[in-house]
């Protein structure tokens, strides 16, 4: 049987005996597909620094009927987030990304809105603060997946929030008005709702200032163009939209995210 292959963006690694790795990947010819990468410790030549997480590769892979893993072969490099310089919140944010959606996909489901999604915030987060790429693809995720709940009016009573104070719970699946809220409810405020809108309006690039030097975040930051990107330079723009996302994404895997513990204590 010829290889497959397909673009690919890595999401784990684990080791496997002396010299393998067990690899998930976010294919998108058919989506999450996990196989054994055969002495990838060893073999720089088929896997060097291509099984990072959060890489783009061209991978091909041997899956045959009756095969619980498939077998990988080799991967060809075609973006990584090792060609930019890594810190901390960069490197917690690229985990988060990859914990997410290993957790939320399903196995051999393909999703190309789900894979563009992913591919088009990783080139942002290389380059510049990582708190609205991040919040734009929580967002996107939680409504291609079908979570996201109506964020116009109160789940209890149905009556429209516009304009008025809306919050969250982590046991109630939507927004409640202030009569209808619940003790230890979370505000969800109206700057971040209408920024919710704007987000669904138009690409990740919209928001985010570009960065002129030599790309590892010390130049200029042009004059931005959308009057949203005003308010988001600086960090964490928005934490309260990002909260109630990852309670969402909780509540439907019943399991509490580590990095996004990680990513409060930023």
């Amino acid at each position: 049987m010829p290889l497959k292959q397909s673009e690919a963006i890595v999401l784990r690694t684990y080791p496997l005996h002396e010299s393998d790795l067990l690899v998930t990947l976010f294919t998108r010819a058919e989506g999450k597909v996990k196989g054994v990468a055969r002495a990838a410790k060893k073999s720089k030549r088929r896997f060097g620094g291509a099984l990072e997480p959060l890489t783009l590769v061209r991978a091909h892979y041997d899956d045959r009927e009756g095969r619980e893993l498939a077998r990988l072969d080799s991967c060809d490099i075609l973006d990584s987030p090792l060609s930019h310089p890594l810190d901390y919140p960069r490197v917690v944010a690229l985990e988060h990304i990859a914990e997410t959606l290993d957790e939320l996909l399903p196995e051999r489901e393909a999703n190309d809105d789900i894979f563009r999604l992913t591919y088009s915030v990783l080139r942002p987060l290389e380059l510049g603060p990582i708190w609205i790429p991040l919040t734009y693809f929580q967002l996107w995720l939680v409504r291609l997946i079908g979570f996201l709940p109506e964020l116009g009016e109160c789940v209890v009573c149905g009556e429209s929030l516009a304009g008025d104070r809306a919050f969250h719970h982590a046991l109630v699946d939507g927004l409640m008005c202030l009569q209808h809220k619940r003790l230890a409810s979370s505000e969800l405020t109206l700057q971040s709702r209408e920024f919710a809108g704007q987000m669904f309006r138009a690409p990740v690039e919209t928001f985010v200032s570009s960065r002129s030097g030599n790309g590892d975040g010390s130049g200029a930051r042009e004059e931005p163009s959308h009057p949203a990107k005003r308010k988001l330079d600086g960090a964490p723009a928005y934490s309260d939209l990002r909260k109630f996302l990852v309670r969402i994404i909780e509540r439907h895997l019943e399991k509490k995210l580590v990095t996004a513990t990680m990513l409060e204590r930023l």
